[in-house]
């Protein structure tokens, strides 16, 4: 009888370890969540940079849009009081081409960034590439100068400016 009560306690034991719920993840459930987010990392990381740069030549070709309107206006401006001229300079640093623009752009060696590097010349940063754009106060026009610069400079351009 005694073994009787053994077996049966044995088997309860048993029976109640089936129906305990675990508590916590095995080792191989961990190592396949961290695989997977590594994997995914890997293809969203790339992406994430490239299209933080096409923001940042986004909004630079937005900047070069107002600029170039704020001329126009400015030099309007200037015909209703009888000049037909444009404007001389664009604006100083910190705050860029303030002489046209109601809301200048602050000078910025970050990547989407304007510098100003002389009167007529301001510089566009875009990761490691930087741009150069050339102001003509006869012609009023604001253009990126792609004389002698790399195919990847030569690219920007066109994106900033098409």
């Amino acid at each position: 009888f005694d073994t009787a009560n053994k077996l049966l306690s044995t088997l309860n034991y048993k029976e109640y370890t089936l129906h305990i719920k675990r508590k916590a993840f095995t080792m191989i459930e961990l190592v396949f969540v961290i695989v997977i987010l590594g994997i995914l990392a890997g293809v969203a990381i790339p992406k994430l940079a490239a299209t933080r740069d096409d923001a940042h030549i986004a909004s630079g070709r937005a900047d070069l849009l107002a600029i170039r309107s704020g001329i126009i206006s400015e030099r309007q401006a200037r015909m209703f009081r009888g000049s037909s001229s444009y404007a001389t300079s664009l604006g100083g640093n910190p705050a860029l081409f303030g002489e046209v623009l109601q809301s200048p752009v602050r000078s910025s060696t970050n990547s989407g960034g304007w510098t100003k590097t002389n009167e007529t010349l301001y510089k566009f940063h875009v990761g490691p590439v930087v741009l150069d754009f050339d102001y003509n106060a006869t012609t009023g026009t604001f253009n990126c100068s792609t004389t002698a610069g790399s195919a990847s400079q030569d690219q920007l351009c066109l994106n900033l400016t098409r």
